[in-house]
């Protein structure tokens, strides 16, 4: 029987949900309503990858300049610069020369928008680092750029699978509009060129928001099929797994 290898996310209370974490090389999606902790989940991911693993990582930053996500990582007690500076993390700003903003990143995509090109700096930046983690937050902005969803649904797949052939593990983020008929994701493509889809929900209940989180699919894997309660820390996010919302 071939043994699938396991890369735990190391947030507390994932890993248990899905037989000890996500399988190698392969692409997922983190889909959820704006606030419900996606870039935390995605940068815990990485940061984690670094810190408990000696895995380096590569976070492709599509709607946040990186000097916001590296001030915004400081709260929850992660250094990101420490960590670009020993080259165990690459942040790229695919943000700023979008909207016109010049840019002193080591990593910048260029605009408009390409495929080609985002993944040649990732080749790039991995045979630097020797990175085995990546994100793409978000993969929503590129949809807008695309305009087509069958057109974007290739360019995704182009990018799921290079990143697999590469060797990374990677987590690509999207939004869903909360009262949205999709609450999975916004074009409604982008859960069919990954292996499993993870949504974290942030629902009102009377005058209350609640965070949970639902494995939507995994392939290859044993997981939950329950919805779990979450919290978002001062050391980042906690899913609480022996916990249902109903």
């Amino acid at each position: 029987m071939i043994m699938l290898e396991r890369v735990p996310t190391g947030i507390p209370g994932f890993d248990e949900l899905c037989e000890g974490g996500l399988l190698r090389d392969r692409s997922y999606l983190v889909s959820g309503p704006s606030g419900s902790g996606k870039t935390v989940f995605a940068l815990q991911f990485i940061v984690n990858g670094v810190e408990k693993f000696n895995e380096p990582g590569i976070f492709v930053a599509t709607e946040e300049r990186p000097q916001h996500l590296r001030e915004h990582s400081i709260t929850f007690g992660w250094d990101l610069e420490k960590l670009e500076d020993e080259n165990m993390l690459a942040i790229v700003d695919a943000t700023s020369t979008k909207i016109g903003l010049p840019s002193d990143e080591k990593y910048i995509d260029v605009r408009p928008f390409d495929t080609r090109s985002l993944l040649d700096q990732i080749i790039t930046i991995q045979d630097e680092i020797g990175a085995k983690r990546a994100v793409v937050d978000s993969t929503t902005s590129i949809g807008f750029i695309i305009g087509d969803p069958a057109k974007f649904r290739v360019e995704l797949l182009k990018i799921s699978t290079t990143m697999e052939i590469l060797g990374l593990t990677s987590l690509l983020t999207c939004e869903v509009i909360e009262n949205g008929p999709d609450k999975i994701s916004r074009f409604g493509v982008e859960n069919f060129v990954v292996e499993g889809t993870i949504v974290l929900y942030y629902t009102r209940i009377e005058n209350t928001r609640m965070r949970s989180i639902e494995i939507f699919k995994m392939r290859g894997t044993n997981h939950s099929k329950k919805i779990h309660p979450f919290e978002i820390t001062n050391r980042g996010i906690v899913v609480y797994s022996k916990e249902e919302i109903f």
